[in-house]
C-alpha cells in the first residue's frame, strides 16, 4: 500500500485562511493521499481492507492575506502571533485560540522547510497536465524516458505513466523542490520493460476504448473508442517487435487499469524514485542554462465521429 500526505491544509484552511502550507510544510495535512486520478475524477487504490483517495481543496487567504512563504520571508508571509494574538499580513488581528495555534504551528515549521524551498529552476509559463495531452505530461514521459534509457544502458521506443500521477501544475517563474515534491509525491519507481509490439498494440488500444493515460515515442490516433492507428519512432507498430517501455512501478499490476507487466519479455525495476530522476534532470537542465519549457506535439488524436485523419 502506498499512502502520502497531500501538501495544503483543509483544518488550517478552516481555522485561519492561511495558505500554501505544510506539505509545502513539511508535508502535513488533514487529507490522505494516494495515486488516482486528476480533477474531478477521484482516484482511490485499495489494499484488502482499506481504501484512501485523493482530494484537492482551494485554499483561500485572501481575509488574512497570507501568501505562500519562502526561505527567507515568513514573518512578512505569514504575519506574527504577540500577546496572545495573530496578526495576519492583511492587517486582520484575530483573537480565537485555534487560529493563533495554527499560525504558531505554521511558522515554528518555516526552518525546517527552507530545504525545500530552493529554487531548483524556472519555468516561462504554467505548465498543466491536460487530457488527452499537454505540455507537462509530455515533457514529464519524455524526460522519463531519457532517465531510464540512461539509467537501464537500454534503448527505450515508448514511455507510459498515469496523469494521476502528476498532482500539481508546473508553475511560473521560479520552481522551488516543494514544488516538485508535490508534482511527483508518490513512491514508484522507474521501470524498464520489454514487450512485443502486439502487446502495446492492445495496451493502445485499450487506452483508446477506455482513455489515454501519458506517452511518449508514438503517435495514436483514436475515434469512437477504436485505435485507428499507431506509431512508434514514426512507423507503424511492428507486431512481431520487441520495444523497450519506460514506465513506474504503479502500473505493472493493474494500477489505473494497467497491466505493463502482462506478457513481458524482461521486467527491470531501479530502485530510483520518479521524484529524484525528475530532480536530478531539472538540476542539471538548470545548470545548463535551460528552462522547463514544453509543448504539445500531436501525439495523441482523437478525431470526432466522421473526421479523418
Amino acid at each position: 500500500m502506498k499512502v502520502m500526505v497531500k501538501s495544503g491544509s483543509s483544518v488550517i484552511m478552516a481555522a485561519a485562511g492561511i495558505a500554501c502550507m505544510l506539505f509545502m510544510s513539511l508535508s502535513a495535512s488533514a487529507d490522505v493521499a494516494s495515486e488516482g486520478k486528476r480533477g474531478s475524477d477521484i482516484g482511490a487504490e485499495c489494499s484488502d481492507t482499506l481504501c484512501f483517495s485523493w482530494s484537492r481543496n482551494v485554499i483561500d487567504g485572501s481575509r488574512t492575506g497570507v501568501e505562500c512563504p519562502s526561505a527567507d520571508n515568513a514573518a512578512e508571509a505569514l504575519g506574527y502571533v504577540k500577546g496572545g494574538k495573530y496578526f495576519a499580513p492583511s492587517g486582520n488581528v484575530y483573537r480565537s485560540r485555534t487560529v493563533r495555534k495554527t499560525a504558531e504551528l505554521v511558522m515554528a515549521a518555516q526552518p525546517a522547510m527552507a530545504p525545500v524551498k530552493k529554487v531548483v529552476g524556472y519555468s516561462p509559463r504554467v505548465m498543466k497536465a491536460e487530457y488527452p495531452e499537454s505540455d507537462l505530461s509530455n515533457y514529464f514521459i519524455d524526460k522519463l524516458m531519457s532517465a531510464t534509457e540512461s539509467i537501464s544502458g537500454k534503448p527505450v521506443d515508448v514511455g507510459i505513466v498515469n496523469f494521476g500521477g502528476i498532482r500539481v501544475d508546473m508553475p511560473q517563474g521560479d520552481v522551488l523542490v516543494d514544488d516538485i515534491m508535490s508534482m511527483f509525491p508518490f513512491k514508484n519507481h522507474l521501470v524498464y520493460v520489454s514487450l512485443k509490439g502486439s502487446r502495446l498494440r492492445e495496451i493502445f488500444s485499450g487506452m483508446a476504448e477506455h482513455g489515454f493515460q501519458v506517452v511518449g515515442g508514438v503517435r495514436l490516433v483514436a475515434k469512437d473508442g477504436q485505435l485507428v492507428s499507431a506509431e512508434i519512432g514514426g512507423e507503424p507498430i511492428d507486431d512481431d517487435r520487441t520495444y523497450g517501455l519506460a514506465t513506474i512501478s504503479f502500473l505493472l499490476n493493474g494500477g489505473d487499469d494497467l497491466s505493463l507487466s502482462k506478457d513481458a519479455l524482461e521486467i527491470i525495476e531501479y530502485p530510483v524514485y520518479i521524484y529524484d530522476a525528475m530532480m536530478d534532470i531539472i538540476t542539471r537542465d538548470t545548470a545548463e542554462g535551460k528552462p522547463i519549457e514544453y509543448s504539445r506535439d500531436g501525439r495523441v488524436v482523437i478525431l470526432d465521429s466522421g473526421e479523418g485523419e
